[in-house]
């Protein structure tokens, strides 16, 4: 059986300043209708950020949905325009005030999907030298910069609970363990 929703109606709910969300009615596999309600946003980009030592930084926020800090990797939503690869590293300098010497691909991270047509697109770097932090005005964090067996178990103890920051950090871990991910 073909799984894909078609959209018969499509109706933006509320327009808000980085999100939108639509209340849309589908026609399903088996011939029914069905609404689904989402918020569309136009995505962004995070980087799993290590130096020579395999020392991960991480940044700690206030996010105001949980009304408590995370530990997560650097990461931002991308700018009208802007390619994901320019988005990590200017979120890695802007957030940890490094340049980026070199950067990898993860792929696409979908942190949501039950209700956000939301992309997160993952990188790894390596850091270079430090420029200084460039924080936007609202913006306040603390770096923090952990070893990365420290970081693996800050994810199966349950300190970093953010997704995006688990996957990248698993990930990781297991290519450092792994010998077919080496030789990427």
């Amino acid at each position: 059986m073909k799984l894909e929703e078609k959209t018969l109606n499509s109706t933006l709910i509320h327009k808000g300043r980085i999100t939108e969300y639509y209340d849309d009615v589908v026609l399903l596999p088996d011939g029914k209708t069905a609404n689904r309600e989402y918020v569309s946003h136009r995505g962004g980009a995070a980087i799993l950020a290590l130096d020579e030592e395999d020392n991960v930084y991480l940044v700690r926020q206030f996010r105001y949905p949980y009304r408590e800090e995370i530990l997560e990797i650097p990461a931002g939503k991308l700018e009208k325009g802007e390619i994901p690869v320019e988005c990590a590293k200017r979120e890695l300098t802007e957030e940890t005030g490094r340049e980026c010497k070199e950067i990898i691909e993860y792929g696409v991270f979908y942190p949501t999907p039950g209700y956000s047509n939301e992309k997160l697109y993952i990188f790894r770097a390596i850091v270079g030298k430090d420029v200084g932090m460039r924080l936007d005005d609202t913006e306040f964090i603390d770096l923090v910069k952990t070893p990365l067996k420290n970081a693996y178990e800050m994810v199966l103890n349950g300190e970093i609970r953010d997704g995006k920051t688990a996957y990248a950090i698993m990930r990781y871990y297991a290519e450092k363990l792994d010998e077919k991910y080496k030789k990427r």
